[in-house]
Formats: structure tokens, C-alpha cells, sequence
């Protein structure tokens, strides 16, 4: 997903973490258990080698299970309709429904990195989002594909089940309800985002590499949660609360699932490592 908020430490620092610390634990119910990693849905090329516990707990699974259908979701048709779906229909552009000021805003940014207005004019305030989100990652160097997208083709070449905690047209109906009605405030949200990207990627590769949730919370959750708590709610916490009873369930089966998802899933107060803890499983990182 493309609202990713991102100390020092180099790329090449930060790889040294690898064989110390992840954003996996082992999640334990009775005699059951399954592991549950965070994921950056893309990464740079530094990022590779992934730390060693992905790998761990990926052996010791029978079944993968990502927050969608990753082949899904990178397939052209998929794409296609979720431009479809993301794009107004009736003639409406996006200056018909954002506030002169923030309109005014997008406008400056597009013609800083040289991006016409008429690309975007017909899309919807989420998939301008996650648009400009992806092309400033990309220009930050981060050009490979992510924990999920890895893994899913790992599991196809070795003929592993993969399963999903949400269909992928859910994900477009997700991403088309978030800032409804507020437009403006999805927008505003977006290019604050873009803005801090360079500063603060490093936190968050670090604060993902290392497994520390208390300062991934701080680096993407505190702000977001107090500036945009609308969004904040349709893009985590409900989603959080949909995928708690299914990954319940896993640990109620007889099999050992590794379930991935945004580490930002797992993070702050309403993340599922937090509401895991609160239900009484044992939770342990690798």
C-alpha cells in the first residue's frame, strides 16, 4: 500500500542488522502456534539479503498468508480495474472536489517533478496517493520488490499454500473509501508524507529491520493517528480488526501458518502484536 511513513544509520549500517533482529514473532496458543512478520511492501536493492528470521519462520510454516493475493494483485487485469474503479467515471477531475488550497498544493508538487495535471485530473484522491507515494519511493532508490511480493514467489516455486487475510478487490474498495468526504485531508496527508519521506525512511527501515515496534510507532503511527484519525482508522485499525478473528482461528488449526502483513499492522496500541498480547496468547519475537 502506498501510505508508508518511513537515525542515522547508512543502508549499508542498516543491512548489518540482518542476522540480529526482525519484525518476526512467534505467536503461541497452547501447543499451536503460527509466526507473524511485518512487511515493506517495496524495498531497495540494500534491503537484500532479508534478515535470517523471515527465512526461519518460513521453514517452519506450512502455510504463507499475506494480507491479499499477491499474484492478484500484480496481474495487468487487476490493475486495470482498479484504475477503473479509482478513476472518476462522470467527467468529475480532482479540482472539482479538493479545496482551492490544496489543489494549489498538488498542482506545485506535480510541476516540481514535472508530472502534467491531466494524468492525474480523473483519479481519485487515493490513487493520486498512492501514485505520487510509489514514484517518490522509487526515486528514493527503492526499486525491489517487498517482503510479501519475495516470499509469495518463493511459495509458488516451492509449491507452498498461500492464503490471504482479504480478497483483492477488497483492497480496491479499501483504497476507495479512504477520504471520502474528506478529500482534501487525504491529499494533504499525502504530500505531508512525501515530504518527510527522505528524512525519515531510515527510521523506518531500521525500526522495521531491528523488529522495533516502539519506534515504528513512533516514526508512522503517533502523528498519523492524531493529524488524520479518519484515515487512520479505514486504513489500520479497521482492517486490524477484520484480520484478528482469521489469524485467531490459525491458531486454533492444526497447521503453522506465517502471516505477513504492513508492519505498520503491528504497531502502536491497535496493532495486532497488541491485541494478540491483550487476548492472552503468548507472543515472542524470533
Amino acid at each position: 500500500m502506498s501510505f508508508i511513513k518511513k537515525c542515522g544509520l547508512t543502508l549499508f549500517a542498516a543491512a548489518a542488522f540482518q542476522t540480529q533482529a526482525a519484525s518476526v514473532w512467534k505467536v503461541m496458543s497452547g501447543n499451536n502456534a503460527l509466526y507473524l512478520g511485518g512487511t515493506i511492501h517495496i524495498l531497495s536493492p540494500d534491503d537484500y539479503p532479508l534478515p535470517t528470521a523471515y527465512d526461519e519462520a518460513y521453514r517452519a510454516s506450512d502455510k504463507v498468508i499475506f494480507e491479499t493475493d499477491i499474484n492478484t494483485i500484480n496481474s495487468r487485469e487487476f490493475q486495470q480495474k482498479m484504475v477503473s474503479q479509482l478513476s472518476y467515471s462522470d467527467g468529475t477531475t480532482i479540482d472539482q472536489v479538493l479545496k482551492p488550497e490544496t489543489y494549489q498544493a498538488l498542482a506545485r508538487f506535480l510541476e516540481a517533478r514535472h508530472i502534467p495535471m491531466d494524468k492525474i485530473a480523473p483519479l481519485k484522491p487515493s490513487l493520486i496517493a498512492m501514485t505520487l507515494s510509489v514514484m517518490e519511493l522509487q526515486s528514493l532508490g527503492f526499486t525491489s520488490e517487498g517482503v510479501d511480493q519475495y516470499y509469495s514467489a518463493k511459495a509458488t516455486l516451492d509449491h507452498k499454500y498461500q492464503g490471504w487475510l482479504e480478497a483483492p478487490q477488497d483492497q480496491i474498495d479499501v483504497l476507495e473509501s479512504i477520504g471520502e468526504g474528506d478529500e482534501s485531508e487525504m491529499i494533504d496527508y499525502s504530500l505531508q508524507d512525501i515530504e518527510d519521506m527522505p528524512n525519515t525512511i531510515d527510521v523506518l527501515r531500521k525500526s522495521w529491520r531491528d523488529g522495533n515496534m516502539i519506534a515504528m510507532a513512533e516514526a508512522t503511527i503517533t502523528d498519523f493517528k492524531e493529524d488524520y484519525p479518519e484515515i487512520y482508522e479505514e486504513l489500520l485499525v479497521a482492517r486490524n480488526k477484520h484480520w484478528l478473528p482469521q489469524i485467531e482461528a490459525m491458531l486454533n488449526d492444526s497447521s503453522t501458518e506465517f502471516v505477513m502483513v504492513g508492519a505498520m499492522h503491528l504497531a502502536g496500541p491497535d496493532g495486532l502484536l497488541a491485541q494478540l498480547e491483550a487476548s492472552g496468547y503468548q507472543v515472542e519475537k524470533l
